[in-house]
């Protein structure tokens, strides 16, 4: 039985669209086509997943305007679709770079036992569930999906019910590609398309929040398939005394409100030496007032509206709960409704604490609260006070000075003097720490190889001794 749900629009707040949600009926018979299509797929050298993909990436680029229109329509911003089509481009790039080398031919070799001789195979798992969120609709839904199918899976991708509008539009593109169609298939749905999806998928894939994150692990569990999770984040910066203030509060500034701050990897505490905080303050402020809202069209502007209403509320509340708490506002603070659409500037605050939810809870949205510490010690522990270890960042003068705090931060990716790198450069691998997520690397070769189970092939020399074997001679 579907279901048909209506979309909002985050520019007008008006419900605008509409999608059919695929009942657990209809994900069997979709997870059942691509099964059988799977082992074909598997089956062919890498070289020609590649060059499927690669059909596939020259269809995204024919339709480029189109996708980002739609992003922009799902989103309500413009800059950061342009951003996320060219991510995709330059991904499938990546991800065939790392698939040709995850299946270099291996040889036979050696082992302690001279007679025998080892080597192995790599084996897709056959259907891969992806669960995408609403943050990055595009990125975050090929991220997994282009390495699983490089890695010779099958994929049921669902992309988040809030932003669907670019749906038709990539399925356009896979259609183009020949024979990913085959392999690939993109549903619309809710929760419970994706709890479906986990029932009929032999890996699962899901972006999204702690809470959410732990259903899908508990559900992936029970059916003893793997599970990759990347879930939420609290990322913190460290500011030291001998950073470049300028240049530092123009990467925080970007780092905590790019996308309207719906990034994993926003930057959301920042802890600045005391003896500059107050400097670095009146910097981070007077840029923030310069940043302006994406009205009244989305080129028009920096920071688009909030994209859910969900996550109006969860902002306003974690405002209200500072103010109480005794924090003081600099600049932005205010919820702005302009033609139903929701808005927040940049929102530097200070005088927070720990006791804040602001502190602690994930905020996915364009608030940058400000700490003072005293020494690098105190900064280390208010960066590691939290249950999220995505990712963080250090500025200093010099890497030497900035490196010896960053070992010591528990985040998977740590930015030395800039932000957010751990999201543009594929080629570092990492790992999300404590409930950041679980799982192999999203970045490097293990983005390829999370998706494969290697099967050991050992070779004994015919004339080989077997000194454990039952002595039956006569």
């Amino acid at each position: 039985m579907t279901k048909q749900i209506t979309v909002r629009n985050p520019r007008t707040g008006r419900a605008d669209y509409e999608i059919t949600a695929l009942d657990a009926a209809a994900v069997g018979e979709v997870a059942g086509r691509l099964r059988a299509a799977q082992p074909s797929w598997a089956a062919r050298p890498v070289e020609q997943r590649i060059a499927v993909l690669a059909a596939f990436k020259e269809a995204v680029t024919r339709r480029r305007a189109e996708l980002v229109r739609l992003l922009e329509d799902d989103t309500g911003r413009h800059q950061v679709s342009v951003i996320e089509v060219d991510a995709v481009l330059s991904g499938v790039d990546r991800a065939s770079s790392f698939a040709a080398e995850v299946f270099a031919p291996a040889d036979l070799v050696a082992t302690g036992d001279p007679s025998v001789r080892t080597t192995g195979d790599l084996v897709a798992y056959p259907v891969v569930a992806a669960i995408s969120p609403w943050n990055f609709p595009l990125q975050l839904a090929l991220i997994d999906a282009v390495p699983a199918l490089l890695a010779g899976c099958a994929v049921i991708l669902k992309p988040s019910e809030m932003t669907p509008r670019f749906i038709p539009a990539l399925r356009a593109c896979i259609a183009e590609a020949a024979d990913l169609a085959e392999v690939f298939t993109v549903v619309e749905g809710d929760g419970a398309t994706g709890a479906a999806m986990i029932e009929a998928a032999d890996a699962v894939c899901f972006t999204g929040s702690v809470g959410t994150g732990r259903a899908v692990a508990r559900a992936a569990a029970e059916r003893f398939i793997p599970a990759f999770l990347e879930l939420g984040g609290k990322d913190p910066a460290v500011v030291t005394a001998s950073a470049d203030l300028d240049s530092t509060a123009s990467a925080v500034l970007w780092g905590s409100t790019v996308n309207s701050g719906h990034a994993c990897m926003s930057i959301e505490r920042v802890y600045v030496d005391r003896r500059v905080a107050d400097e670095f303050v009146e910097t981070l402020a007077a840029k923030a007032e310069k940043v302006r809202l994406a009205l009244p069209g989305p080129t028009d502007g920096e920071i688009g509206p909030i994209i859910t209403e969900a996550q109006v509320a969860i902002l306003r509340e974690q405002l209200e709960d500072a103010v109480a708490r005794g924090a003081k506002i600099r600049t932005g603070g205010e919820i702005e409704l302009v033609g139903g659409g929701s808005y927040l500037r940049p929102t530097v605050l200070t005088g927070v604490d720990h006791s804040m939810r602001l502190m602690r809870e994930e905020t996915f949205g364009p608030i940058i609260p400000v700490m003072a510490y005293d020494d690098a010690e105190e900064a280390v522990a208010l960066a590691n006070d939290t249950e999220f270890g995505l990712s963080a960042a250090v500025f200093a003068g010099t890497a030497e000075e900035a490196l010896p705090i960053a070992h010591r931060i528990d985040a998977g990716g740590v930015s030395v003097n800039d932000v957010c790198l751990t999201g543009m450069v594929p080629e570092a691998e990492k790992n999300s720490f404590k409930m950041s997520g679980l799982g192999g690397s999203r970045m490097g070769p293990p983005s390829v190889r999370r998706f494969l189970r290697r099967r050991a092939l050992l070779v004994r020399n015919a004339s080989g001794p077997r000194p454990w074997y039952y002595d039956t001679a006569e």
